[in-house]
């Protein structure tokens, strides 16, 4: 065998820059590794063999790469709007291209675990200029354009309700509610799933207001403490704000609206039921459960019953409540069994994300099988309509982040509201003290505090008086936020469902612009959610983890038959 110290002559080098699979035939070979050089070659007698190192060979090729990095292309992006924007462009990706399935995508986000990550950036710009749940007409035919914009008048609701959606400039459904109301006005039991801000309220609050109106039309009023309809919340802030909604809707015909939260004492409970059972009734589990308990109200000849924000009202601190005050309650199986004197009552589950769990509770109260399921077709995706922006910051430099957010938004005097989020009720006040120090006016909300305290906190924020609200995820259930420009997560939030959320909280139906979600990621965990969100949206898929057992949505032609039917009931 030839020793491996050769002195290569000038040929062998000049044979290395042929491409391997010509210049190497074998690095194991007894007679070892043949080059040939084409034209400074002329026969097999003056063919040069000589043996070179499998790790020298190894060494020139990484070389060579290197030295092509360098002075490799020129990044350019592809002219268009851009779906994600990052600091390094060569991570941009245009809003025409989609990445594969089964492909793995090269993330803005990939190095972000590492220390010298901290000021990179990537943006998920809005592909749409408006919500999806309002975007209706966009690629159907002139049939189904004509079916999807209907009023809310064709759909079967009474005169005065729709006059009193005219007055505030409602005049058509969206999507959800064009397939959610016409189930409810049959007598069906109704799951729906639907993105925020779509109008959700809206779709269980006409139809049953329209029902208790056509109840004392024919005569049919509850016994003694019995309740009539009750619509069950996770907060207090959410019954004030569904309060809020019903009333002027349940004036024209005198119904009575009354919202029980916990946290005010056993005697605010009372006051609610003192001068009779109202026609509806908006609650809290506990709160609701209390009244129950103290005889002040009755569910045994209930008509309508609403979870709205199941999510919510299916966790650990609810769940229990939530059985007990459903074991009390005859939940219909069928339409026939919601008429006639001994009715049983009509269940509606309302929520933007549904755990895995709530099939199980509701079997244990009703027929699985007469739930009809309105699941939306962007359930659990991000919203194409909000600029969503994820900036790796260190801890020390967040705050000085937030205040340049806060600053630009004064700035653009259009009287935007900024909602920043915190992952703690400390973290809250800790940062209320340092916009104090900065003299940033500002509102603080979180669950640790009394219930004296936070009355009227979300009102002030919702009417202007005060811009900035800084608040745990206490307020990214169902609060309505049309005056919301810009949504921080100061603290990243800890799980898929808590971001859809609190990005819900801008762009929603009746805002005059979508806004904007800015997220602080700091820590190593909250880069794998990243990570994940970054996923989805290069592949237009919804977010891991947020499966449930929920059916497929209702077809865009089903939506066509709803007037025929509706005419023909």
């Amino acid at each position: 065998m030839m020793s491996l110290g050769l002195r290569i002559s000038s040929r062998a080098i000049v044979a290395l820059q042929w491409p391997a699979a010509f210049v190497v035939r074998s690095c194991h070979s007894d007679t070892g590794v043949k080059q040939q050089l084409g034209t400074s070659v002329g026969d097999k007698k003056n063919e040069a063999v000589i043996k070179i190192p499998h790790r020298m060979q190894q060494r020139i090729e990484t070389v060579q790469q290197l030295k092509r990095k360098k002075v490799g292309k020129v990044t350019t992006t592809k002219a268009g709007k851009q779906l994600i924007v990052s600091k390094n462009s060569k991570f941009n990706q245009p809003a025409s291209y989609t990445v594969g399935k089964f492909d793995q995508p090269v993330l803005a986000s990939k190095g972000w675990k590492h220390y010298k990550s901290f000021g990179d950036y990537f943006i998920i710009n809005n592909t749409q200029n408006t919500p999806p749940f309002l975007n209706a007409e966009k690629n159907k035919t002139d049939k189904e354009t004509e079916s999807i914009k209907k009023t809310f008048q064709s759909l079967g609701l009474c005169p005065e309700l729709t006059s009193v959606l005219q007055s505030v400039g409602i005049v058509h459904p969206t999507i959800v509610q064009l397939q959610t109301i016409p189930n409810l006005l049959r007598g069906k039991n109704v799951l729906c799933a639907a993105e925020t801000g779509s109008g959700k309220t809206l779709c269980y609050l006409l139809p049953i207001i329209h029902k208790l109106q056509a109840d004392r039309v024919q005569g049919w009023e509850p016994k003694g403490i019995a309740a009539q309809s009750i619509v069950l919340v996770p907060s207090r802030e959410l019954a004030d704000q569904i309060k809020a909604a019903a009333r002027p809707l349940c004036a024209p015909f005198g119904l009575t609206v009354k919202a029980v939260g916990g946290g005010r004492g056993l005697g605010k409970i009372k006051l609610a039921f003192s001068s009779g059972t109202p026609e509806l009734i908006i609650a809290t589990p506990g709160a609701l459960w209390k009244a129950m308990q103290r005889k002040c109200v009755d569910l045994s000849s209930l008509g309508y019953c609403v979870l709205d924000e199941a999510d919510s009202l299916f966790d650990e601190s609810f769940v229990n409540l939530v059985e007990k005050i459903l074991s009390q309650t005859r939940v219909a199986s069928s339409p026939a069994e919601t008429k006639g004197i001994d009715r049983k009552s009509q269940l509606v589950v309302i929520g933007a994300t549904f755990p895995g769990g709530v099939g199980e509770v509701l079997s244990q109260v009703t027929d699985l099988g007469s739930i009809v399921t309105v699941k939306s077709k962007n359930l659990h995706f991000l919203m194409p309509h909000v600029q969503q922006t994820f900036m790796k910051v260190r801890g020390s430099d967040k705050l000085l982040e937030l205040l340049h957010v806060i600053q630009m938004s004064a700035a653009s005097g259009d009287n935007g509201g900024v909602v920043v989020f915190c992952n703690s009720s400390s973290t809250v006040n800790w940062l209320g003290y340092l916009l104090d120090d900065n003299k940033i006016k500002h509102l603080r909300l979180q669950g640790q505090m009394p219930a004296a305290m936070r009355a009227g906190i979300f009102q002030s924020f919702q009417k202007g008086l005060v811009n900035v609200l800084v608040c745990t995820d206490l307020a990214s259930r169902g609060l309505d936020t049309k005056r919301v420009r810009t949504v921080v997560n100061y603290d990243f939030p800890l799980s898929h469902t808590d971001y859809i959320h609190r990005a819900g909280r801008v762009g929603r139906m009746g805002s005059s612009e979508t806004g904007s979600v800015i997220s602080f990621v700091t820590h190593p965990w909250e880069v794998e959610l990243v990570q994940k969100i970054e996923t989805a949206a290069r592949k237009r898929t919804s977010l891991p983890g947020m499966e449930s057992k929920i059916r497929k949505p209702v077809e865009e032609k089903d939506l066509i038959e709803f007037e025929s039917n509706v005419k023909e009931e």
